[in-house]
């Protein structure tokens, strides 16, 4: 099968074109724009494969799309490109808007033009998965899960972003018949995250000795869903799912954020032995802005109907992903000294008033 997959050289997207390569044997083009975030390293172990192909691009320019599309001819696309930490969407919302609402749009057209050009079978075939967020659904209480017919709720830049290209992928199926798709996942961990996100950002500030930020009291609770048990969903909707409908996908694994960074350390003090205990290094800081307080989902709609379940528990994908970091400093150690050292992001600032229009 050939696949386009946005996004390729992020986090979860070059997990999913390592599994699709060397897993499924599918051929791949990966279109990644390379921002800051994206890492061709995660592809090495298939960059060198026959089925594997990369186009630099944005998926807000729509020539580059269609002669995408035109040239590679897939039968499947996977859209994770996206700008995805909400820290960064708060200091600087202009760019989840134009990749997150109008990158999605200009990609939905793309395939619309194409897919519209096809034969009746492989019209048929076709399909595109858009791949999104449990934020988009807001903050639980206590109880409760977020189901597939969950309002939408979105709290920050960033989840309203993903909620409104949600709406727009499911507008794009139900008014031009485009065989869209939608997937709504927990928190990803795992081997090759970009260490601005929560679990690489404590490993990596644990082994330099430095602070580990805890937000507020650490109450807020997440799901969290290893990253190769995520790829695998992703996999199984396009090739089961139902068209127009949306699938949430989930680790069962609640933790609070204080215990997840408990685990954290405890591992770290277990696998390379420090001094001291590196609880030790945890600060609270200021909450964020708009911290939801809850996330859960319920992911039955994706386990009857189609059959996947997570194989990770978070003990077991935990320690496999501190294992890995200590093991490859090699990836992370370029970004922590060039892109991004740990530093808090996310903090309110005041925007700057518009510049007063000049009389000619």
């Amino acid at each position: 099968m050939r696949v386009i997959v946005t996004g390729g050289a992020g986090f979860i997207g070059s997990a999913l074109v390592r599994y699709l390569v060397d897993s499924v044997g599918a051929e791949v083009l990966n279109i990644d724009k390379l921002t800051y975030a994206a890492n061709l390293q995660s592809l090495a172990p298939v960059s060198g494969a026959k089925g594997y192909h990369f186009l630099q691009a944005d998926i807000a320019d729509r020539a580059a799309m269609d002669r995408a599309f035109a040239e590679f001819k897939p039968e499947a696309v996977m859209h994770l490109a996206a700008e995805s930490h909400v820290d960064r969407s708060i200091t600087g919302s202009d760019v989840f808007i134009k990749t997150n609402i109008v990158g999605t749009y200009t990609l939905l057209e793309a395939a619309r033009a194409y897919w519209s050009g096809l034969g009746e079978a492989d019209k048929a075939r076709f399909r595109f998965l858009h791949v999104s967020t449990d934020e988009v659904y807001g903050s639980l209480g206590e109880e409760g899960l977020f189901r597939e017919d969950t309002p939408y709720d979105p709290s920050s830049p960033y989840s309203a972003s993903k909620a409104a290209s949600d709406h727009l992928a499911l507008a794009w199926h139900r008014t031009f018949g485009l065989p869209t798709m939608i997937s709504n996942c927990s928190n990803n961990y795992g081997p090759y995250h970009f260490p601005e996100k929560l679990i690489p950002l404590m490993i990596l500030n644990a082994l330099d000795g430095k602070p580990l930020p805890v937000y507020g009291n650490g109450a807020n609770v997440r799901d969290w869903l290893y990253v190769e048990d995520h790829v695998k969903a992703l996999w199984t909707i396009v090739q089961k799912g139902r068209l127009g409908e949306t699938y949430n996908v989930g680790g069962s694994n609640e933790r609070r954020n204080i215990d997840v960074v408990h685990t954290v350390c405890d591992l770290l003090d277990e696998l390379r032995p420090a001094p001291a205990s590196r609880r030790k290094l945890i600060t609270f800081v200021a909450d964020r802005p708009g911290h939801d307080q809850r996330y859960a989902i319920d992911s039955g709609k994706i386990q009857s109907e189609l059959g996947w379940r997570a194989e990770e528990t978070f003990e077991t994908g935990l320690r496999k992903t501190v294992a890995w970091y200590l093991a490859n400093q090699s990836w992370w150690g370029p970004i922590r000294e060039k892109a991004y050292g740990g530093e808090r992001l996310g903090l309110l600032s005041t925007p700057a008033p518009a510049k007063a229009a000049v009389a000619p």
